[in-house]
């Protein structure tokens, strides 16, 4: 506190300055701290929603839909169970210090912080508006989009009316209220991560899944190894093992979860079957995919059954693709 003097019209006045209160760096790391684990929170639990989006309105023009166990879903469950309580106990730091200490309130990286996230949610929000606008004139308008849309909306939205409300300092003011939203936010996001176990199932299940998948990868190479043998020497192998080419180094992938090797039969003059042992049925959202057909590069075969459709999807115990 400083003391000034000042003379107007021959009388003299005192005036009471209080000096501005000073960003220490525990206030810097701070509110960094929880700018940065707010953003990252904010980030991943949209980027949740619109996996869960894309789960449940699969688009009919994507070859290859969205794969609930490609990791997107996981990390961002993962982002969502570190950031978002740091974020809290940062907050919950920053405001006991405000309340024993008022003049905190008015230190510069809280305004700036505090501006920042509401330029952020202003931006977030028009261009949400240009993207629908753009859309809807294109005739693209659909249940995913428009549900992305008001997941966007509502959340930038909500973020622009708290920080407002903070920077005027109604949640000071109104702390069971403040107490009510915490609890409602904390909710939100339990329910958010929670419902990713109902797509991507327990980590022992997700791990079960994973090793389906690299099943249905291996059985793929295996089976551009048989078909390029055939090429080369216009026979099919009689065994797995005939595969191994000492020149190009090919290695036989075996079952990742059993170690053994995959089960291989010839069952024609131009087909052969791979079989391999499957935790799990396709999911249903891959299941379309995998029932597509695609073509087997083969060349000179046409019309044989090394160069018909194939498809990879496979029940829950074993998997024939001839």
């Amino acid at each position: 506190m400083t003391e000034s003097r000042l003379r107007y019209k021959g009388s003299l006045c005192y005036a009471m300055a209080m000096d501005k209160p000073k960003v220490t760096p525990k206030d810097f790391f701070l509110w960094a701290g929880a700018m940065v684990s707010l953003y990252i929170s904010v980030f991943s639990f949209v980027a949740l929603i619109f996996d869960y989006i894309n789960y449940t309105f699969p688009d009919p023009l994507q070859y290859f839909p969205a794969n609930p166990y490609s990791g997107s879903i996981s990390y961002e469950m993962a982002s969502l169970i570190v950031m978002f309580p740091i974020f809290l106990i940062l907050m919950r730091v920053i405001n006991n210090d405000i309340a024993s200490d008022p003049s905190r309130r008015d230190i510069w990286i809280r305004k700036w912080a505090l501006y920042l996230t509401l330029f952020i949610a202003a931006v977030a929000l028009a261009a949400d508006l240009i993207t629908l606008i753009m859309y809807f004139l294109n005739g693209e308008i659909t249940v995913r989009f428009i549900a992305k849309i008001f997941v966007v909306f509502a959340v930038a939205g909500a973020g622009f009316l708290h920080f407002v409300a903070d920077l005027r300092g109604y949640w000071e003011q109104n702390r069971r209220q403040a107490r009510s939203v915490g609890i409602a936010t904390g909710a939100l996001i339990v329910i958010t991560v929670v419902a990713g176990f109902f797509i991507i199932g327990t980590p022992w299940q997700a791990r079960l899944y994973r090793f389906d998948e690299q099943k249905v990868g291996d059985l793929q190479n295996i089976q551009y190894q048989i078909v390029n043998y055939w090429q080369q020497k216009e026979k099919l192998p009689i065994t797995l093992t005939d595969l191994f080419d000492p020149i190009s180094n090919n290695i036989l992938p075996r079952d990742p979860q059993t170690g053994e090797q995959y089960t291989y039969s010839i069952t024609g003059a131009y087909s052969f079957k791979l079989c391999a042992t499957f935790n799990a049925e396709t999911p249903a959202t891959l299941a379309d995919a995998a029932n597509r057909p695609i073509k087997v590069p083969a060349v000179g075969l046409e019309g044989s059954k090394l160069a018909q459709n194939e498809t990879w999807y496979h029940p829950a115990i074993l998997q024939d693709n001839n």
